[in-house]
């Protein structure tokens, strides 16, 4: 934890002007990135007129939330810091988790109005316009999952419905050939990419993918 308490020393500008604020824009790349975050753990908070992105992981993933917070650190007011999650209703044990978040900017206004529909996340109807490579990497990082015993790849998707799963599977066979399917799992359904294209999501990701999150395409 050393890298976060020495991080929350840094000092930032803590509000903005509104001219300040219309200054800010994302990259291809950066837009690219933030798609496949949100269909991951990324919450993005709209509270006044304009959204702020929200970023939170266990403390065992601090490594890959300071690649983040590296990525998104100019659009930032404050480093990460470390937050006592209340105690879990089943185990009655305290988690502890790293987060951070960004202003609320104008730019973040056109990619909340495609995921969210009054205040839920959702997957737009252009996603197949929307998902690039780096998308997919980021989506892996945060809600895909590789099984050991069965060299395949899976999605944690069981959040969306199955027409949006469907939709999904379907972009992502039709831009990258993956034979992915779909699998029942409790009241929802995960993604899979089977054994047979991984060799071919390992040569597509390995060059994009953080260092610290290539096992979940078992590297």
């Amino acid at each position: 934890m050393n890298n976060i308490k020495n991080s929350n020393s840094i000092v930032k500008q803590q509000r903005l002007t509104k001219a300040e604020r219309l200054q800010f824009s994302l990259t291809a790349e950066l837009k690219g990135i933030l798609v496949g975050l949100i269909l991951g753990d990324l919450y993005i908070a709209k509270t006044h007129v304009n959204p702020r992105l929200e970023f939170k992981q266990g403390t065992v993933h601090d490594e890959y939330l300071l690649h983040l917070y590296e990525l998104f650190k100019n659009y930032s007011p404050s480093a990460p810091k470390l937050k006592m999650e209340a105690p879990d209703k089943r185990t009655g044990k305290v988690y502890s988790a790293t987060c951070f978040y960004t202003y609320c900017l104008p730019c973040f206004n056109s990619i909340y109005n495609l995921f969210y529909l009054e205040g839920k996340k959702i997957i737009p109807a252009n996603i197949n316009d929307l998902l690039t490579v780096f998308s997919l990497a980021y989506w892996l990082c945060d809600d895909g999952s590789f099984c050991k015993s069965t060299h395949r790849v899976y999605f944690c998707t069981e959040s969306f419905s199955l027409a949006e799963v469907n939709l999904l599977v379907k972009v992502l066979n039709d831009k990258w050939n993956l034979n992915c399917h779909r699998v029942s799992r409790g009241s929802g359904y995960r993604i899979i990419i089977p054994r047979k294209s991984l060799s071919l999501l390992q040569e597509l990701l390995k060059g994009i993918m953080p260092p610290m999150m290539l096992h979940k395409i078992g590297l």
